[in-house]
């Protein structure tokens, strides 16, 4: 049966159908949209693990979930990288059956509490939603009963693991321990594979756990969804640099029949101006990484982060948005973004850059620094701003910005932290004899099957991407699972 007969069959049950024709389609039309509920921006903005969205009640996912009319044809779904049944999962919450529907997440998603709070749905399943494409209207709150029905698991004790096949005895290897990495590992898996991740850093979860600030992500609930991963069999080693602590060979010699590359794209680009070596400035991996995953901001860390009172970020996507809101959080009493665009092109999730001017971050648009200067001891104390205007579209389709003529400022700053790109780690195609990549510095595969041009070697994510959303680096590794599946039973 394919996915999409599934969902098919799962939409003509009787339970569905009453429940269709239990409130007029009209009437669950012109419920208004529920708004997650969260902490006083006041408040949160000098609270560093104490999560913003605060959830929804059941009333309200209940209330929420009765706003979707349950297509005959989900458009939803299509813009799921996962393949979530989402009105299936949506029904349940409808009727209450809560357990049911965090079970019909967990049949494609490995992370689904974790989806719920990062998944940047406005622009997949949501954009998909009959709400937004006929109507006009805002989207059914699909994220935030994801959210719902895997948190209600948790709290309550309850979670559930699936049916699983007895173990085949092949070994899979998996590079890396980040979304894309947990997706695969969970569905091959379920597939009775013996699947062992191994992770370099001391923490497994990957940008999940380093790059993603608690107030956004608690490390409790990935830490969860990681424990799961481990009762269906699933290996962990941590500590171990693949390419480095071990080679290619040595996982061939100890007897792993496939090998799936999901190491991220952990190394930072920088602007190549002036200052640019000052103390004080910093890429956001290495600033998010120490307070993250390092306890930087404690002072009696081995390693704390400078906590600057004047604290600029280059750049204005997500991990931009992350690291203004922890320097804020840190005791900046100037926090800005630094962006040479206007706001219409950031690339950040609207609810990042709505918290983050809630929570007093500024934004300098169309600004672009061109230099930073330091004081006697070689500490950044200012950076020079040239200022922007938009001009014709690049190939992005996004208008290029174009430096207003004599146009700069001087802006005082302590501390400068870049998150322009970045761009893959370059240990695994170095080490990896035979791996071809793309003058980025990607690994080449095959789209259909993420195979690389090594036969037992697939690889997903940042990794192949170059920088992407979690969710898509799930859904790189779930197609890879399937074909590497099928690789190996055709042997």
């Amino acid at each position: 049966m394919t996915r999409q007969e599934y969902i098919k069959q799962k939409w003509g049950e009787p339970w569905r159908s009453e429940l269709r024709k239990s409130v007029k389609a009209k009437e669950r039309a012109d419920r208004p949209r529920v708004h997650m509920p969260e902490l006083d921006a006041e408040y949160r903005s000098h609270k560093l693990k104490e999560e913003v969205n605060q959830g929804l009640s059941q009333e309200q996912a209940i209330f929420e979930a009765g706003r979707c009319l349950d297509c005959a044809n989900p458009t939803c779904v299509t813009g799921c990288p996962v393949e979530i049944n989402i009105p299936t999962f949506i029904k349940n919450i409808e009727r209450g059956e809560f357990v049911e529907a965090a079970k019909t997440l967990k049949e494609t998603s490995a992370l689904p509490a974790v989806c719920g709070r990062v998944c940047p749905q406005e622009k997949q399943c949501e954009a998909q939603c009959i709400y937004v494409q006929k109507m006009g209207k805002e989207a059914v709150g699909i994220g935030y009963l994801e959210r719902f029905a895997a948190d209600y698991e948790r709290l309550n004790g309850i979670v559930s693991t699936p049916e699983m096949p007895v173990c085949n005895g092949t070994k899979i290897a998996v590079v890396g321990s980040g979304p894309a990495g947990l997706s695969f590992a969970g569905d091959m898996a379920k597939r009775g594979y013996d699947t062992t991740v191994f992770e370099a850093l001391h923490e497994i979860g990957g940008v999940l756990k380093y790059g993603i600030p608690e107030f956004r992500l608690p490390n409790e609930i990935v830490d969860v969804e990681i424990d799961l991963l481990r009762k269906i069999g699933v290996k962990f080693i941590k500590n171990c640099i693949v390419g480095k602590t071990i080679s290619h060979e040595d996982l061939r010699k100890d007897g792993f029949k496939g090998i799936f590359v999901a190491s991220g794209a952990g190394l930072p680009n920088f602007m190549d101006i002036p200052g640019e070596n000052l103390i004080g400035v910093m890429s956001a991996n290495e600033f998010l990484t120490r307070v993250n995953l390092m306890d930087a901001s404690n002072p009696e860390s081995d390693t704390p982060v400078q906590m600057g009172k004047k604290v600029a970020i280059i750049g204005a996507g997500n991990t931009a948005m992350d690291a203004v809101r922890t320097a804020r959080r840190l005791g900046a009493e100037r926090a800005m973004v630094v962006y040479r665009r206007s706001d219409e092109e950031m690339p950040a999730r609207l609810e990042e850059v709505k918290h983050a001017k809630e929570e007093g971050i500024e934004f300098l648009t169309l600004h672009n620094p061109i230099c930073y200067e330091g004081d006697d001891k070689g500490r950044v104390q200012r950076m020079l701003l040239q200022k922007m205007e938009l001009g014709e579209p690049d190939p992005s389709g996004r208008r290029k910005p174009v430096p207003i003529k004599d146009a700069t400022e001087w802006v005082e700053v302590d501390e400068v932290i870049v998150s322009v790109g970045v761009s893959p780690n370059p240990l695994i195609p170095s080490s990896f004899s035979g791996l071809e990549v793309t003058k980025w510095g990607t690994v080449v595969i095959n789209q259909d099957t993420m195979q690389t041009h090594l036969s037992d070697v697939y690889a997903g994510g940042d990794i192949v991407r170059g920088g992407a959303t979690v969710i898509l680096a799930m859904g790189d590794g779930r197609k890879a699972a399937a074909a590497m599946d099928e690789a190996l039973q055709g042997n």
